[in-house]
């Protein structure tokens, strides 16, 4: 297929990737037809609903796109066949959790619905289809993707029917609450594939708003290999600056002080050196585990166990930070009120997958702790999917707040575990009235001033800041 002959594409899958990055190809590329689909019909409903407040995904700039694009060139179905015999081109954007059972369980990735994405493209694709990874996947998944459409094509010969795939490779670089920046003003777009009339097909579409000069052709392998090892160097630079977090309390230093200091050296830039609770969302932690067991597949241990203590460093931060605050409320938070600001994983999104504020909350409610939870975009019905895997046995007792001061309502603690906007420049001689006394404030994201919080007689923790 030519180039210039891109007319329609299909992306199977409407979450965090394919719904934003589907809407700005549509909102670019006006003469382009995109149909993104989904076999989770609530999804596509919420995608379709004429309330653009009530999309599946909450991202800054995403309702304003969806309102130019939905209905003139952008469409949400579950009508997989005709999406994708339509397509030109099929964007695989599915989810690949880490696999619970079997070979590789708690760290390889769960490729069945990559798989399924595949033989239905197989079956229903019609012509010459170019099928391109967007979802992360170990290296050489590519390879399987091949055989599953290459097994297609030979039944579809014995039959009569023409049909011929290419298979690309085209990660995503999102960081979620600038996800629509990220696509509208990438650092660089990566390409990966053998087939250079079907690479240059897609760089075309990217061309559209996005300089050649950042747009990177590799080939397959490096391409998959490129997002693996991107996510795993940006967790690797978190779970540093959390390492030093602790030294700095245990020192006296200041850990933004630090950070501060490191990042202005241009060789580390200081990008990614803000102390929190750690990492969370739906790849950090997956695609290091990921790497771990590939690194073992191929009979290379160190490289497992190097990787792998990032993820150590991340949990043992969390960890961290609820034995603080049982070690501030006298040793012991059962029966006792804590507010949570803040859920989602990072500000600016509702996304709560491996989000800090899962373990560190669980681990508080275990101890038999009262929590009083406030998100501005996290609803009451994820955050109860998250915890109820942490019941013990019927006694989880947590309620959805709806503003900051019913969160803190004779609370003997709060702990800020986001820092979004509305959590900053708070009036703390205010909240300080409402909670129980003595009280003390955990600021795991350097959102409140240590002088302010002092000067109301609250009790004041903030991550990396020594005594």
């Amino acid at each position: 297929m030519s180039s210039n002959k891109i007319q329609k594409i299909c992306c199977i899958g409407a979450g965090y990737v394919g719904g934003p990055t589907m809407s700005v190809i549509a909102d670019k590329c006006p003469d382009l037809e995109i149909r993104v689909v989904d076999i989770n019909k609530e999804r596509i409903d919420a995608w379709n609903d004429s309330d653009l407040n009530k999309l599946p995904i909450y991202e800054p700039g995403l309702d304003r796109i969806i309102s130019r694009t939905r209905g003139r060139n952008l469409f949400f179905s579950s009508e997989m066949e005709k999406s994708i015999s339509d397509a030109d081109m099929v964007f695989i954007s599915v989810n690949t959790p880490t696999k619970t059972k079997g070979l590789g369980a708690g760290q390889a990735s769960d490729l069945s619905w990559v798989e399924a994405s595949a033989r239905q493209v197989a079956k229903y694709a019609k012509g010459h289809t170019i099928v391109i990874e967007k979802s992360t996947l170990p290296v050489r998944t590519a390879q399987a993707i091949k055989e599953i459409l290459n097994t297609a094509n030979r039944e579809d010969q014995k039959n009569q029917i023409s049909k011929t795939f290419s298979v690309l490779s085209n990660p995503e670089f999102l960081a979620e609450g600038t996800a629509i920046n990220d696509l509208e003003k990438p650092d660089r777009v990566l390409i990966g594939g053998e087939d250079l009339e079907a690479v240059n097909a897609l760089v075309n579409v990217y061309m559209n708003w996005v300089p050649r000069n950042q747009i990177i052709c590799t080939n397959l392998w490096s391409s998959e290999l490129s997002k693996l090892a991107a996510n795993a160097f940006l967790a690797q630079r978190i779970s540093s600056i959390n390492s030093i977090s602790a030294f700095c309390e245990a020192t006296g230093a200041d850990v933004k002080e630090v950070a501060k200091a490191i990042g202005t050296d241009k060789r580390i830039g200081n990008q990614f050196l803000r102390a929190g609770p750690g990492f969370g969302g739906s790849c950090f932690k997956k695609d290091i585990l990921n790497l771990v067991y590939l690194s073992g597949y191929f009979g290379l241990p160190e490289v497992a166990k190097y990787w792998n203590q990032v993820v150590v460093i991340n949990t043992w931060q969390q960890d961290r930070i609820y034995k603080i605050v049982l070690e501030k409320l006298f040793g012991t938070v059962n029966g006792k009120n804590i507010a949570i600001l803040g859920f989602s994983f990072k500000a600016n999104t509702n996304d709560t997958r491996e989000s800090p504020a899962i373990r560190i909350c669980s681990e508080l409610l275990e101890e038999g702790a009262v929590l009083s939870i406030y998100d501005p975009k996290v609803s009451s019905e994820r955050i109860e999917e998250d915890l109820e895997k942490f019941s013990f046995n019927n006694q989880c007792i947590w309620k959805m707040a709806n503003s900051i001061p019913e969160a803190l309502k004779n609370v003997d603690a709060v702990l800020i575990l986001t820092a979004w906007d509305e959590f900053f420049g708070l009036d703390w001689n205010y909240l300080a009235s409402l909670m129980r006394s003595p009280a003390w404030v955990f600021d795991t994201r350097s959102v409140v001033n240590r002088q302010e919080i002092e000067n109301t007689g609250l009790n004041l923790w903030k991550l990396g800041e020594g005594d």
